[in-house]
């Protein structure tokens, strides 16, 4: 069963890791640092592989992260969309975003990683309705005017 809030997930993460006696750095590893995803299979526990081989390499501390949907964001995004759909208010992502407001003050996203020999190795975890949220995201950016561009060539038949 997919879960709606990973906030219980979050509690789960911190104990196990005080348990361990190591250290929570609040913090997010982006995508400008050489890193490598925890894969692990779908096992609902294998964040907790990744905390012992943190362990067993070393480590003081994890980076832990969550990402919780405020209403600023859905509000930002039907913004964009609009800007983009004018006068097109019948497009299919606004009911989407609009669908998301079920989910305001949730937990969607976690991260937990550690870094060694200069790479982070990192276990994510995300709900399908998170998932959902940054594809919206995505293509809303990709579709954006400041990203339309226009060939030479067109111009020049004009």
């Amino acid at each position: 069963m997919a879960q709606e809030n990973l906030v219980a997930l979050k509690d789960d993460m911190v104990a196990f890791l005080t348990g361990h006696e190591l250290l929570q750095f609040p913090g997010h590893v982006g995508d400008d640092v050489p890193s490598i995803l925890w894969e692990d299979q779908g096992h609902p526990d294998g964040w907790k592989r990744l905390v012992e081989t943190a362990k067993t390499a070393g480590a003081s501390f994890l980076t832990i992260s969550d990402v919780v949907l405020e209403e600023d964001d859905l509000e930002m995004l039907l913004e964009k969309l609009r800007e983009q759909n004018f006068p097109d208010e019948e497009a299919p992502e606004f009911e989407e975003i609009e669908a998301l407001r079920e989910q305001v003050g949730k937990v969607g996203f976690l991260q937990l990683g550690f870094v060694h020999q200069g790479v982070a190795f990192l276990h994510e975890t995300a709900c399908d309705w998170y998932e959902r949220y940054e594809e919206l995201i995505d293509a809303i950016e990709e579709f954006s005017i400041g990203n339309v561009v226009f060939d030479e060539d067109d111009e020049e038949e004009a």
